[in-house]
């Protein structure tokens, strides 16, 4: 099991990483996460919801994500309140002190998961969440030490030198947890390196003296990580600017922003610069295209797109000639209206859309779960992703559907063809398709780029570094499995 000292030190990717080199070795691996906090989200081959990360793992590991991997997920729609999905079903709003009270029932839930996966692999490779020294959280804790207690796995640090702190996080993390939760703790990794490793070297000594930790290898920072979805943070820095040929997308960094990923294919362009616009700032006036993201809580979200004055400008954008597109949430949003009776996603209430499109959308009905394959009615180009939101949205401009899906027409158009909107995450990582909507709205053709064998380059490119840098044989060791010959079956 892979722990971290803190938030966001690497533990998704290392856990992709290693998922693949181990998959190499002709090992059955299925990664594993207890609870997972994160708006990023995607859907199961059987309509359960999980995190994105443990879906890039399964896709690391060659076999298709479950329910199992992510038993619970919270993803937050307030500054103080999450959805929370249990084994991928949506089992209601809670607020901090709810959600610590439903805790005790999901721990026989989460080691059931864990269980059904393991009789089924060879190796499961289980991510913690946060770090388990925030001993203020470890009553009830299910997604670090509690869980790593009751199934008694072997646990390994990993500790972000990037960031600054390294040997303070992995001595503070051993101080702060009791004797029992030490004795799990077999070494720790240092991650996100820059430079050359012989400076750590009397590093080690120091931490072992201290806390009687060995380090397990120094993973270098991983470039090759730019290719793959993140699942928490957002850019706000364009991915070459206009440098790389001049077709700007613009997309307003919403407080509730979910499935950001849908974007990354088109970073992955030559030719294209995909801006995410944060608060304080307007939307470029240069922009070609407006993509407004998924949201978790889509009419506060709207709310403070229209507070920020963005709904201003994206009014001039399309005075302009220019394109939007809304997904999901988005779409919702450039509606006439925004009605949740039920206070589904808050405060019960209507919101005025930004009126782009003649649809009207009502937070009604259970949340609709599905992966889905269609086609572009322009192109013919085939897409595939997933459908996850609540809602149902009608109106005159469904008669010009932006794509037709699983043998239905989906989304909206206007009229003018410029303005557009979908529920279907993840449609541009279909080659064919991303580069039809491209040209339809003049962007230049370059290189052709293909996305998914880009991600599967780059989880490759991870597994070899982790092969060269971490002694995998004496991980394999921790799980309790003898070594395994490094040559990889491909």
């Amino acid at each position: 099991m892979l722990q971290g000292t803190g938030s966001d030190v690497g533990k998704s990717i290392l856990v992709a990483g290693l998922g693949r080199a181990f998959t190499r070795r002709g090992l059955r691996v299925l990664p594993f996460k207890p609870q997972n906090m994160a708006n990023n989200a995607a859907v199961t081959p059987d309509g359960g919801e999980i995190g994105r990360a443990q879906f890039l793992q399964a896709r690391a590991c060659r076999v298709p994500a479950s329910r199992d991997m992510n038993p619970v997920l919270l993803k937050p729609e307030a500054d103080r309140r999450a959805q929370v999905i249990v084994r991928g079903d949506v089992a209601g709003g809670y607020d901090a002190g709810g959600y610590h009270r439903l805790k005790p029932d999901l721990l026989p839930i989460v080691r059931e998961s864990f269980q059904r996966l393991a009789a089924d692999a060879d190796l499961v490779l289980v991510e913690g969440a946060g770090s388990p020294a925030e001993v203020n959280l470890r009553q009830g804790d299910i997604a670090n030490m509690g869980f790593a207690l009751a199934e008694q796995v072997s646990v390994v640090l990993v500790a972000d030198i990037d960031r600054g702190g390294m040997l303070a996080s992995v001595v503070g993390t051993m101080a702060l947890l009791p004797p029992d939760e030490r004795a799990l703790i077999a070494g720790y990794l240092v991650n996100k390196f820059r430079g050359d490793p012989a400076l750590l070297a009397p590093a080690f000594p120091i931490i072992a003296g201290h806390c009687g930790l060995p380090c397990l290898g120094v993973v270098p920072w991983l470039a090759a990580a730019r290719a793959l979805p993140a699942e928490d943070a957002v850019s706000t820095e364009a991915d070459g600017g206009r440098s790389r040929g001049g077709f700007l997308v613009a997309v307003p960094m919403l407080p509730r922003i979910a499935n950001f990923d849908d974007l990354d294919p088109l970073k992955a362009e030559d030719g294209v610069s995909v801006v995410f616009v944060p608060p304080g700032r307007p939307i470029p006036a240069e922009a070609d295209l407006v993509v407004i993201p998924g949201s978790k809580a889509t009419r506060a979200d709207l709310a403070f797109l229209q507070a920020e004055g963005w709904d201003v400008d994206i009014h001039a954008h399309v005075r302009r000639g220019g394109a939007v597109l809304g997904l999901c949430g988005g779409y919702q949003m450039l509606g006439a209206s925004v009605a949740d009776p039920d206070g589904v996603e808050g405060a019960a209430g209507t919101s005025a859309g930004l009126g782009l499109l003649a649809v009207d959308t009502v937070m009604a009905g259970r949340k609709h779960l599905a992966p889905a394959t269609g086609s572009d009615p322009v192109s013919g180009e085939a897409v595939r992703g997933y459908e996850m939101h609540m809602g149902v949205t009608d109106g005159a401009d469904r008669a010009r559907p932006f794509l037709t899906v699983d043998g239905r027409t989906e989304g909206a158009q206007s009229s003018c063809g410029r303005i557009m909107g979908t529920y279907l995450h993840g449609l541009f990582a279909a080659d064919g398709f991303r580069r039809a909507f491209l040209a339809r709205l003049g962007a230049p053709a370059r290189r052709r780029v293909h996305y998914e064998a880009t991600v599967d380059a780059a989880l490759d490119a991870i597994a070899d570094l982790l092969e060269s840098e971490i002694d995998l044989d004496r991980l394999l060791d921790l799980a309790g499995r003898r070594p395994v010959s490094a040559a990889t079956t491909g």
